[in-house]
């Protein structure tokens, strides 16, 4: 008899759909993008902590490689624990959390705007005290998500800030791929990465990495290869890993490369190949390997939506590989679905 589908795998599955609903409502990105275009920031800053931390370093390359606008992660600790004050005139402040309870999140949001910030927050939960605390909120639309681990949440949390991020430059390219993006990652839900699972087998540890806005997803696998699987991975820019981590990098060792078809994809597919020639047991979202294995991905046509389409294709491949281990997906030791930190 087959296995019940776990809930992670559901979720999964309806990501196209979340990711739909978020595109049918932009009226509350329209209205935020306009007002932080009228007060024309000098940079931003992001407060989140975990999944939603990886989904603010996506924007973070997005913004500055669309909009040249720098952004920096602030830690909440900083308004929560210490009480400083921060020079935010002229700032833009973007927080993200599905749950919107942090109390710390809440708190550094909360200081921010006070500060001079413009706020605004990303979140599954429009009536939420983080909601309440920003000036604008964007309610990602993800329908409820009972998994601990955070899949379709991190995806419409991207989606949600790439399509403000195109909405503030008027972005007509990126506004289409993003609309593309339900048909696309549909595909993505389906693609086979068994060879990975079968690569990592029994192993204890292993890499992920990426560069630019593919880093972000690289950590975001990460994070789930420990949360699922119980499996220490360690993410890494392309470009650092070769700065010491490689000396433990041994035969057949476990890499996993994301690289979307952008500037850097000749860059993270030739670290790919070089890991490769010293033994690791690498695989790569490129075709232009030559030595590690080219996994298969979705491209969306454009370089800022790719990554997304690759990790919905990891998500897949991960909840498989905790199945396989005997693992319950939905539900990993010592965790729980929302985490209040202070």
């Amino acid at each position: 008899m087959q296995a019940p589908d776990s809930q992670m795998r559901r979720e999964i599955r309806e990501i196209p759909e979340a990711v739909e609903r978020l595109l049918e409502a932009p009226e509350a990105v329209r209205a935020a993008a306009d007002a932080i275009r009228e007060r024309d920031p000098a940079f931003a800053i992001t407060v989140a902590r975990g999944s939603s931390d990886h989904a603010c370093s996506y924007l973070k390359y997005v913004s500055e490689l669309t909009l040249g606008l720098p952004f920096a992660s602030v830690g909440p600790s900083v308004a929560s624990i210490y009480g400083a004050r921060l020079k935010l005139d002229r700032a833009l402040c973007i927080a993200v959390s599905q749950s919107g309870k942090s109390p710390d999140i809440v708190e550094l949001a909360r200081t921010a705007r006070r500060d001079g910030a413009c706020s605004v927050a990303i979140t599954n939960n429009p009536h939420s005290p983080l909601a309440e605390t920003c000036d604008h909120t964007l309610d990602i639309h993800a329908g409820p998500e009972r998994s601990v681990a955070a899949t379709k949440t991190f995806v419409t949390s991207i989606v949600a800030g790439l399509m403000l991020l195109a909405e503030w430059k008027q972005d007509e390219e990126l506004r289409r791929a993003i609309y593309r993006l339900p048909d696309l990652l549909d595909g993505a839900t389906r693609t086979d990465w068994s060879e990975v699972c079968d690569s990592i087998g029994l192993e204890e540890s292993l890499f992920t990495l990426g560069r630019g806005p593919s880093w972000a997803i690289s950590n975001e696998a990460a994070l789930k290869f420990k949360e699922t699987c119980q499996l220490h991975a360690e993410s890494y820019s392309s470009a650092e890993v070769l700065h010491g981590p490689v000396s433990i990098v041994d035969e057949g060792f476990p890499v996993l490369c994301f690289a979307a078809a952008d500037a850097a994809e000749t860059a993270v597919t030739g670290i790919a190949d070089n890991l490769s020639a010293m033994g690791a047991n690498v695989f790569v979202t490129s075709a232009q390997a030559k030595n590690a294995r080219r996994l298969e991905h979705i491209r969306t046509a454009h370089p800022l939506t790719d990554p997304v389409s690759l990790i919905v294709s990891f998500y897949a491949m991960v909840e498989q590989f905790a199945a396989r281990l005997g693992i319950d997906p939905d539900a990993p030791r010592h965790l729980k679905k929302v985490t209040e930190t202070v």
